[in-house]
């Protein structure tokens, strides 16, 4: 039998079978074998992780990289290696806030090509859904997206605007022929501008705009709610795939739950701030935990860890939405003004298992929570998200016990903004793999960049 090209062993490898001691043989990029921990092939490259953990390589389905148009923000080149430092082997792109927008096959060509040869980790990509691109959505499918995402509220971008219920329907038919998924920001203005009404909004440079507590009550979980709804109904009547991007109010469990039982073809993810953060605890002022929907209060915080553990919520994503220091206001605190988005791609999986273990889950919850279960929603599931003989061999070497602060300065995203900034973690990637090859080597970056568009043809 030829050598292998690699060999990564542990004590502690997670498997679909569960933890065990295990040797992971791999060939060509792929994982030929898992077999016993001291019984492995030669190997040009042999790696003993002893007691260390040995995770399948995360998948992150929901990702601003930006690039082309507003790669200031963040780019392949950024994006990528915050990735392959978080342990995350694939991502997928959302279609803002580039320019173009991925709503043509043409913008998608333009994503790929910034793509090419400046990714260290896998990527894909999601098209976009606007008023008027009805007529693009199959071509986009035949040119490889993964699904669609659309807005139900402003999304910030003037390239990207929301669509209403009327604009909904033809799609969502649309898509339930072409197989393809939807990706929902769940939130409707109406409710918003409800709360608006209620409480009007703090003037710009005020210091009512520098109060959480109003930019908390100017998103309620009301408008999460009237659109779940909206598109649960819309899922039953047209059987297209849905897919509720980063949940945060927990009280719409209980009906995405009974749609689900009812048969509805419905998926839900939640985000590592929503689970790590309180509304109580944030202060004014601290626009760096600003996102859309708001991170809620600690007794909302719980029910969704409940939502996660039950499996109403199927998986958690980052949605890293990073923006220069300038666009967050940080010198002004003024949550008027500042963009939403937490740039939180390298951190997911320390941030997820910190508060994870916290509550008694295991590694294997991890696992499913931020490598299978994103896998399945990009359809990926049969190359991607586990440790198993015919998958890509995308590892972690992760020691899940030990502690560190988060200092932004160190982090690879673009901009060193974050509010997890001086917080004390857990669980420290040591190894990250794609296909293979080490990406990822105790804070240095051993390989070229090697990221390969999973769903297309084009290889950095």
């Amino acid at each position: 039998m030829a050598r292998a090209d690699l060999v990564v062993a542990s004590r502690q490898v997670v498997t679909p079978q569960g933890l065990v001691p295990a040797a992971i043989v791999v060939r060509d990029g792929t994982i030929t074998a898992v077999g016993d921990y001291g019984a492995a092939p030669d190997a040009r490259v042999r790696l003993d992780a002893g007691d260390a953990v040995v995770l399948p390589g995360l998948v992150d389905t929901h990702v601003h990289v930006n690039e082309p148009g507003r790669t200031e923000w963040e780019g392949f080149e950024t994006a990528t290696r915050a990735a392959a430092a978080g342990g995350v082997t694939t991502i997928v792109d959302m279609p803002l806030n580039s320019v173009p927008v991925t709503t043509t096959v043409g913008a998608l060509e333009a994503k790929a090509r910034a793509a090419a040869r400046r990714a260290m980790v896998d990527y894909d990509f999601w098209g976009g859904v606007v008023p008027g691109n009805l007529d693009e959505l199959g071509g986009l499918v035949d040119a490889g997206v993964r699904g669609f995402k659309c807005f139900l509220a402003p999304s910030g971008i003037a390239e990207f605007p929301h669509v209403t219920a009327a604009d909904l329907r033809p799609v969502m038919a649309r898509l339930a022929k072409l197989g393809a998924v939807l990706l929902v920001h769940a939130e409707l203005q109406g409710p918003i501008a409800q709360a608006a009404r209620a409480r009007p909004p703090a003037a710009a440079g005020g210091r009512e705009a520098r109060r959480y507590e109003q930019y908390l009550a100017s998103r309620p979980p009301e408008a999460e709610g009237e659109a779940i709804d909206l598109v649960l109904s819309l899922c039953q009547d047209t059987g297209c795939r849905v897919h509720i991007v980063h949940l945060s109010a927990a009280a719409t469990l209980e009906g995405i739950g009974a749609a689900r039982r009812a048969g509805a073809p419905v998926t839900v993810e939640t985000c590592p701030h929503y689970l790590t953060f309180a509304a109580e605890d944030i202060p004014d002022g601290a626009t760096a935990f600003k996102c859309a929907p708001p991170i809620r209060e600690r007794a909302n915080r719980e029910r969704l860890w409940a939502g996660l553990a039950y499996g109403v919520i199927d998986f958690v994503a980052s949605d890293h939405s990073p923006a220069p220091p300038a666009l967050k206001c940080l010198d002004s605190g003024d949550f008027t003004r500042a963009w939403g988005g937490i740039a939180s791609l390298e951190l997911s999986l320390a941030a997820t298992w910190t508060a994870a273990s916290a509550r008694g889950h295991t590694v294997g919850d991890l696992a499913r929570w931020l490598a299978a279960g994103p896998a399945s929603l990009a359809r990926l599931e049969r190359r991607k998200g586990r440790i198993a003989p015919g998958y890509d061999a995308d590892l972690v070497v992760w020691d899940a016990d030990a502690s560190w602060a988060v200092d932004p300065a160190r982090l690879h995203q673009r901009h060193p903004v974050t509010p997890y900034a001086g917080m004390r973690l857990r669980g420290l990637v040591r190894q990250t793999y794609v296909r293979g090859i080490c990406v990822y080597d105790g804070g240095t970056f051993p390989s070229r960049a090697t990221g390969m568009w999973v769903g297309g043809t084009r290889r950095a």
